[in-house]
């Protein structure tokens, strides 16, 4: 097993406020958008350094997607910027008929997803939002692990035409992808090659894949890793070269079951190559309030469950 060191924790949400920051500097036709959230965002710094391509909109996000929208017609490009639950659960209508359905080059950018907001609750902690936006045509789904990744992504977005929803999250975890990295849309990363089991994780559950892998290491199993940053459109080439190898798969994300990385990568091994899959994921169910840490051990979001799925799916490997 590969050793991925790091030297600092750091919270998603930063990377997309630095990456955003850049842009300001590089890209003259990206604007900004947010609603009444601006500090939790990280966007001051694209704020303070262009106050004319910064417009906030208030708590009204349903109107900050169709002022988004008509942006794209003059060329601009787009970022809106609030909690994922807003970002999608709120707006979805103004997400399908504006953005969607024309194809428009804005790119929805949602913080605060998952378990891992912690103490606000389960009406903040959206689950679904992964699965809402991959069902929408023409979406592109990204869901970076860490700082480095998230900054990197925000930033390729921006050369990318076409409507992106980019999710990240408030806690602070590990940084350990290279700060120098170049982020490719729609292609997966192999953290560690292995031979026992497939392990496809996505966002925060990346590193916790990476801390299984060490524990089942010391079992003498050896797993593949792949980070797959993307889900929409996902890396089909990537996937299921390794499968062919390791012949078992298990899944790992901070959403619901239903309609996230691990029922894209089940509708995928069903038409292409039927095989045992496990998925750390929630099981049909809200969240609730207490700390991050302690959410996701109770959703069973961590490394031990994802050892747990391992062993599982292994034993049913032929």
């Amino acid at each position: 097993m590969k050793d991925f060191p790091y030297t600092e924790s750091k919270d998603t949400r930063s990377g997309f406020g630095a990456g955003l920051a850049e842009l300001g500097k590089t890209n003259p036709n990206v604007v900004a958008l947010c609603a009444d959230l601006t500090g939790s965002l990280k966007m001051d710094a694209f704020k303070k350094e262009n106050p004319d391509r910064f417009f906030q909109v208030g708590i009204a996000e349903a109107n900050m997607m169709g002022v988004a929208a008509g942006m794209t017609i003059g060329g601009k490009i787009p970022f809106t910027g609030t909690f994922a639950n807003f970002s999608t659960g709120r707006v979805y209508d103004q997400i399908r008929q504006s953005i969607a359905y024309s194809g428009k080059n804005v790119k929805i950018c949602a913080s605060h997803a998952g378990l891992t907001l912690g103490e606000d609750g389960a009406t903040h902690q959206i689950l679904e939002d992964l699965g809402m936006m991959k069902m929408l045509p023409g979406m592109t789904v990204i869901n970076p692990c860490d700082y480095n990744q998230t900054k990197a992504a925000t930033i390729a977005i921006a050369d990318y035409e076409g409507p992106v929803y980019l999710r990240f999250g408030r806690p602070v975890v590990p940084n350990f992808t290279p700060a120098d990295q170049k982020f490719e849309i729609g292609k997966a990363w192999t953290l560690n090659e292995g031979t026992d089991v497939s392990i496809f994780a996505t966002g925060h559950l990346v590193w916790k894949a990476v801390l299984a892998g060490k524990l089942l290491a010391e079992k003498g199993i050896n797993a593949e890793i792949i980070n797959i940053h993307t889900i929409k459109p996902l890396d089909a080439e990537a996937i299921l070269a390794s499968v062919r190898k390791t012949r078992c798969v298990v899944t790992a994300e901070e959403h619901q079951m239903n309609g996230g990385l691990g029922d894209s990568i089940a509708q995928l091994l069903a038409r292409e190559e039927p095989l045992p899959l496990e998925m750390v994921a929630v099981h049909d169910s809200f969240g609730e309030s207490g700390t991050p840490d302690q959410l996701m051990e109770k959703y069973h979001l961590n490394e031990a469950a994802i050892v747990e799925a391992v062993e599982a799916v292994m034993k049913r490997k032929k």
